[in-house]
């Protein structure tokens, strides 16, 4: 069984940041209140410090915008391209600079020792297939473009920012077809054995 649960920006929540220095858009969470994992998308309107997340894992991707320089642990890193990533630990020391103007990132945190994640950026012209694997979820977001995911005899659409949330709640489990054209940001979440997942 696969169970595929749409999200559009209706349901994302929104919050200004505590330091009045961009917003936080949350697309969806799992775990207890803390959260194990969090997928949200950033909008950076000045320069300044992100709040730290002991024991979290974070990825940040950039969306839209001309860039950041992170300056994390006192190690200078910048993302200059769209799709660039980085990965750092939450509880590190993290300044941000904008480079020109505000950026818009992809945002995804996953608890230490419980969850990992891996995160793509890829277009979409056709098709292409998810394949069930243990302990594994997935979040497809639709950057732009328009998407059906189809598995079996369900078919589920999503356009330009929704996501849609695949569980593989049975093994075997069929696959999931991806068929649209635009472009995608796919979050491969892992759970390690025994973590408790909602």
């Amino acid at each position: 069984m696969v169970q595929v649960t749409p999200m559009t920006p209706a349901a994302y929540r929104r919050e200004r940041w505590r330091n009045d220095g961009g917003w936080t858009t949350e697309i969806a969470r799992g775990g207890d209140a803390d959260f194990d994992w969090r997928a949200s998308i950033a909008d950076i309107e000045t320069d300044g410090p992100f709040s730290p997340f002991p024991g979290i894992d974070r990825t940040l991707l950039l969306l839209g915008g001309n860039g950041i320089e992170l300056d994390i642990d006192s190690v200078a890193k910048k993302l200059t391209k769209r799709f660039d990533q980085l990965r750092f630990p939450g509880e590190a020391a993290v300044h941000c600079r904008l480079l020109a103007g505000p950026t818009r990132d992809f945002n995804v945190m996953v608890r230490r020792g419980a969850v990992q994640a891996q995160v793509v950026a890829r277009p979409i012209v056709g098709s292409m297939l998810v394949f069930p694997q243990a302990d594994t979820e997935w979040l497809v977001y639709v950057h732009a473009g328009s998407l059906k995911a189809r598995v079996e005899d369900s078919v589920h659409a999503a356009g330009a920012h929704d996501c849609l949330h695949v569980r593989f709640a049975s093994s075997p489990a069929p696959r999931l077809l991806l068929e649209g054209s635009g472009e995608l940001v796919l979050v491969r979440l892992s759970f390690s054995p025994g973590t408790g997942r909602d």
